[in-house]
């Protein structure tokens, strides 16, 4: 994202930006960041968790100074179940404190704290008593509601639930002006929660786009030991990597570096990407089992039995033989809690045709995994059934296509065959990449439609666009009347 000599909103010319969370794993707040220096002149702090390292291009602003605050310690599985509802108030409330510090006393008085919902609890209040105490005004970016979030762990008719959700309502509407990602959660916090909010979709920034073959190259030169290290003794992508000399940089899975040229190999897998948080939101048996059904479908179209060799199969994949349909390599990314749970499952697989690697990706390097691949699938669900799934937004920036879980508003974002497809069941997915990926890899119409829409949509939709016409007048209207 460039620096553009704009006009400074504000008398103090300084923003804060607020995430209870891991500044890393929170894209849209990095935009936000970027934004603010580069698209309205403000000098801009960050007030966030480390963990993860964002975007290098955050961290080499000039004008944008992050403070990481310390993280809670995780509450061990040993602690007696009488005291787990005195941590789930011990929590906030250190949470509270810790945060109000940073807010009041580690950094300058901003024109405006601009602060991410969820989580609702203690970040509103926290930030709703320092920007009255520092007079500043109070900006909510809602990406999802917290309660509802809550309510997956504890259940919809939880005390705790309930309290959560009166805080964030009415904290919500005490802020001076509110961002949301659809228009669905627009109309839902107009008519219930009487806050006003401004749609600012999601877009990818300037470093989301397709790949060029010499940063695919070398991309897979770089990952290519994560690729060879299979989930059981042997599967057909580890197979197929011994017997191309992976220690040559001249040749990949993917490429092939002759002379002064790189090309894709025909016979190639399909890279396949997820990315999932690892949660209860996102069901993955999903994607495990549509994977399943396609390696057994495969089998069944060629005549292959059960109890056929697999590796004579590979072997003459590595030999050059190509099939009507690939092998399916998923690349999973991403961090979470059900993480070990899904590894343990995929090991118990018995795959001929498809492969799972699971990998945590530098901020500079998953752009590039994206725009190197050949299909996103998204497993979203939402909470609450009206925000979206920024990790979608990222795939079309890349050039990808995606086959995303359906629910109430996802088509604000995935246009039917367009841009994508939507699917219901593992039956469905399987379904759809038995589909896209017949005669792959320059055989695949469907595929190659998809791609064409996506990059037509990529095209004209950019974060940097979207803020000015949306993020910055809403901006400078609040901070304005904040110093009437």
């Amino acid at each position: 994202m460039s620096d553009k000599n704009e006009t400074k909103i504000g008398r103090r010319g300084r923003a804060a930006v607020v995430v209870l969370g891991d500044i890393g794993r929170s894209p849209r707040m990095q935009y936000h960041a970027l934004s603010l220096a580069c698209q309205a002149g403000l000098e801009v702090d960050i007030v966030a968790y480390g963990g993860s390292e964002p975007h290098a291009a955050l961290l080499q602003h000039q004008s944008i100074h992050l403070h990481r605050m310390t993280q809670w310690p995780s509450v061990p599985q040993s602690l007696p179940k009488i005291l787990r509802p005195f941590m789930l108030v011990l929590k906030p409330l250190v949470q509270f404190l810790v945060l109000l510090y940073y807010l009041c006393f580690k950094i300058p008085a901003p024109d405006v704290f601009l602060v991410q919902n969820p989580p609702s609890v203690p970040t509103l209040v926290a930030v709703k008593w320092a920007s009255c105490l520092r007079h500043s005004a109070f900006v909510v970016d809602w990406h999802n509601f917290g309660y509802t979030l809550l309510s997956l762990t504890l259940g919809r008719g939880s005390s705790f639930v309930t309290i959560y959700r009166w805080i964030e309502k009415h904290y919500g509407r005490m802020a001076s002006g509110a961002f949301c990602v659809t228009k669905a959660m627009q109309h839902e916090l107009d008519q219930n929660w009487g806050i006003k909010a401004t749609v600012l979709y999601d877009q990818p920034p300037e470093f989301f786009r397709p790949a060029s073959i010499e940063e695919k190259h070398e991309l897979f030169c770089r990952i290519s030991e994560s690729l060879s290290q299979p989930f059981g003794i042997q599967d057909c992508i580890s197979y197929g990597m011994s017997g191309t000399g992976e220690s040559d940089p001249n040749s990949t899975l993917f490429t092939i570096h002759t002379g002064t040229n790189i090309i894709m190999k025909q016979n190639r897998p399909a890279i396949i990407v997820s990315s999932t948080s690892w949660t209860p939101d996102e069901d993955f048996s999903i994607l495990l089992e549509a994977a399943l059904m396609y390696d057994r479908r495969v089998a069944g179209l060629l005549n292959e039995d059960d109890v056929s060799d697999e590796e004579i199969l590979w072997n003459e994949i590595c030999n050059g033989k190509q099939f009507l349909y690939p092998r399916l390599l998923f690349i999973i990314t991403g961090k979470g809690p059900e993480k070990d749970k899904y590894e343990q499952k995929i090991r118990k697989l018995k795959l001929k045709r498809v492969a799972f690697r699971t990998m945590w990706l530098t901020a500079e390097d998953y752009p590039l995994l994206l725009g190197s691949a050949d299909l996103g699938v998204c497993l979203h669900t939402s909470s609450s059934g009206l925000d979206l799934p920024m990790k979608v937004v990222d795939m079309f920036g890349c050039g990808l296509p995606v086959c995303a879980v359906s629910y109430s508003c996802i088509e604000e974002l995935v246009e039917i065959n367009r841009t994508g497809l939507l699917f219901s069941s593992s039956s469905e997915l399987a379904d759809q990449l038995m589909m896209l990926f017949k005669g792959f890899p320059h055989e695949c119409d469907a595929l190659s439609s998809l791609r064409e829409g996506v990059l037509a949509k990529a095209s004209s939709a950019k974060w940097v666009t979207g803020w000015d016409e949306n993020a910055k007048p809403l901006l400078s209207e609040v901070i304005s009347q904040n110093f009437s």
